[in-house]
C-alpha cells in the first residue's frame, strides 16, 4: 500500500520554495506515494503547480477545522518544517501518526544576534530540511529548488515595456521587514548607475518607492512593483538576465531558476543558511558590523538608530559587478 505523506509549511514565500528539494526528493524515492502539503492559503499559489505534490491543503481559519480534516486523510507521517504551537497541536490530534520535525535552531539564532557568538551549523536550511526525510532514506539530489509558474500566469510580452525586450536585470526592491532593505536614496543611486534596462519588482506597499525610484530615468527603470501577482512576478525573475535582492522571496525564487544572484543583506547575516541556494550568487553585506545579527527577522526601524548595516553598502562594489557580469554575458 502506498504511503501517504504531509508536509507542513504555513509561510512565508521563500520558507516554502525552500522546501521544494524536500517535495522533489520524497516524490522520487516514493513515487506513487500521495504527498500532501499544509500551508496558509494565501501562499498556496507558491506549490499549487508543482507536480510532485498530490494536494494543497490550506489551513482554515479554526485549527480544529484543519485538524478534522488531516485526521480523514489518515496520513502514515508528517514532515512538520514550521514547527510552531500550531504544528505541534496538530501533532497531538494525530495520534499515531509518524512526526518529523525540522529543528530551527531558535536557542543559536537567539545567542547569535544577542551575544554575536554564532554556534549554528555551516549548512543551508534546505540541507536541514532534508534531515527531516532522511528516515525514509530520502537522500538531496542536489538539483536546487523548484518554482513552477502556471501557463495562465505567464507574463505577455506585450506587458514588457519594448525597451526591455533585448534584455533586463530586475531588482526586487521590497522585503517584508524595513531592516532588510537598502534606503530608497542608495536605490537610486543604484540604478542611476547601472546602464542597462531595469524592472523593479515588489509588492503594492512597494509601489511608491518604485515611483520614486523609477522617476530618475522612466525609460530604463519599470516599475513593475504591485502589477504582477506573485507567479508573475516570479516569471519576470525567470526571463531576467539577473537578480538584484534583498533577503526576501524572490531571491530563492531567483535561485529556483538558476539565476546569477546579486544578494543584499542588512540585519540578517547568510551564515543563518538561507543565502541563495544551487545557484551563482554574490553576498554584499558590510561585514564586521559588532551589531549584525540584530535579529533572526527583522525590525521596522534600526534598534541602534544609525541603520549602519544597509547605509554603509558600498553600492559603487554592486555596479561593479553588474558592469563585469553584463561584460562576460
Amino acid at each position: 500500500m502506498a504511503k501517504k505523506f504531509l508536509i507542513i509549511r504555513f509561510s512565508s514565500i521563500g520558507d516554502i520554495v525552500l522546501t521544494t528539494p524536500v517535495i522533489r526528493c520524497l516524490r522520487k524515492k516514493f513515487p506513487d506515494a500521495g504527498i500532501y502539503y499544509l500551508t496558509k492559503k494565501n501562499f498556496a499559489a507558491i506549490v499549487e503547480s508543482n507536480p510532485y505534490i498530490t494536494k494543497v491543503l490550506t489551513l482554515a481559519e479554526d485549527l480544529d477545522d484543519t485538524i478534522d480534516l488531516l485526521k480523514e486523510e489518515k496520513f502514515d507521517a508528517v514532515i512538520d518544517l514550521h514547527f510552531n504551537l500550531r504544528t505541534l497541536r496538530i501533532k497531538q490530534a494525530l495520534k499515531g501518526v509518524q512526526f518529523y520535525s525540522y529543528n530551527k535552531l531558535n536557542t543559536q539564532k537567539w545567542i547569535y544576534t544577542n551575544f554575536k557568538l554564532n554556534l549554528l551549523p555551516a549548512k543551508h536550511i534546505v540541507d536541514r530540511y532534508m534531515e527531516t526525510v532522511s528516515a525514509f532514506n530520502v537522500v538531496n539530489d542536489e538539483l536546487g529548488l523548484d518554482f513552477f509558474i502556471p501557463e495562465k500566469d505567464k507574463v505577455k510580452e506585450s506587458d514588457i515595456p519594448f525597451s526591455h525586450s533585448h534584455g533586463f536585470l530586475s531588482i526586487a526592491i521590497g522585503a517584508a521587514h524595513f531592516t532588510k532593505k537598502l534606503p530608497v536614496d542608495k536605490l537610486k543611486e543604484l540604478c542611476a548607475k547601472i546602464d542597462y534596462p531595469i524592472i523593479l519588482l515588489g509588492g503594492k506597499d512597494d509601489f511608491a518607492n518604485g515611483s520614486e525610484i523609477s522617476g530618475i530615468d522612466p525609460i530604463k527603470i519599470y516599475n513593475a512593483c504591485g502589477k504582477y501577482s506573485l507567479n508573475e512576478s516570479a516569471d519576470i525573475v525567470r526571463r531576467s538576465n539577473l537578480v538584484i535582492s534583498h533577503d526576501t522571496g524572490l531571491m530563492h525564487i531567483a535561485a529556483a531558476f538558476k539565476k546569477m544572484v546579486f544578494s543584499v543583506w542588512g540585519n540578517t547575516v547568510p551564515s543563518f543558511g538561507m543565502y541563495p541556494y544551487k545557484t551563482a550568487c554574490k553576498i554584499f553585506q558590510v561585514s564586521k558590523l559588532w551589531c549584525r545579527p540584530c535579529s533572526k527577522i527583522g525590525y521596522d526601524r534600526c534598534p541602534l538608530g544609525h541603520f549602519k548595516c544597509m547605509n554603509k553598502i558600498e553600492i559603487d562594489a554592486i555596479v561593479d559587478s553588474v558592469k563585469e557580469f553584463l561584460r562576460k554575458k
